[in-house]
């Protein structure tokens, strides 16, 4: 979405790539890269309905999960690092809740979002500690980025769930010593 999104006359050689922690020892010339740091269990909507299928089969209910990404500008002046960085985040802001009609355009695998599915991508900045914290573990420079949280990305199950009858009576022996 950020490569299509790119104003190509000011950042024409800019790249958009999903970095792995090995990629900073050799990052880009120039563009945006989203590293995933972290996954964490959404808390506010753990408690989701099964899914059911068209056929009228249910699921186990989908796992929600929230994404948390850092996102960093590279380029070779200070000044065009920012105007990346500042532009990259004007992107996002102006599409806060991503539909799966967008989601899917963009996913090399096809359909994975079910036409009434959303994601919200917000930014939720670091302290500097924490900022701090991530650039001295990964032993890398650091450089300029900000953090974004992608909620509620639903992860389905393949579990089938079974019907069973409902229990009419339940007997129990008070008070009868098992021999």
């Amino acid at each position: 979405m950020l490569a299509d999104a790119c104003p190509k006359p000011e950042f024409a050689a800019a790249r958009f790539e999903l970095y792995q922690m090995k990629d900073y020892a050799a990052p880009m010339e120039e563009g945006v890269s989203l590293y995933l740091y972290r996954l964490t269990a959404n808390g506010s909507r753990r408690n989701l309905p099964p899914r059911t299928a068209p056929d009228g089969r249910r699921f186990r209910p989908p796992f929600p999960l929230d994404l948390h990404y850092l996102l960093t500008a590279w380029a070779k002046t200070a000044a065009r690092q920012q105007r990346l960085l500042g532009w990259a985040i004007r992107a996002l802001e102006d599409v806060p809740v991503m539909h799966a009609s967008l989601l899917n355009s963009y996913s090399p695998e096809g359909e994975i979002f079910r036409p009434n599915e959303s994601v919200e991508v917000i930014f939720e900045p670091l302290t500097l500690a924490d900022m701090s914290n991530m650039w001295f573990a990964s032993k890398f420079s650091p450089q300029l980025s900000v953090t974004y949280v992608v909620r509620l990305v639903a992860v389905e199950s393949d579990v089938e769930l079974h019907e069973y009858p409902a229990v009419q009576t339940r007997a129990y022996d008070y008070g009868k010593v098992q021999e």
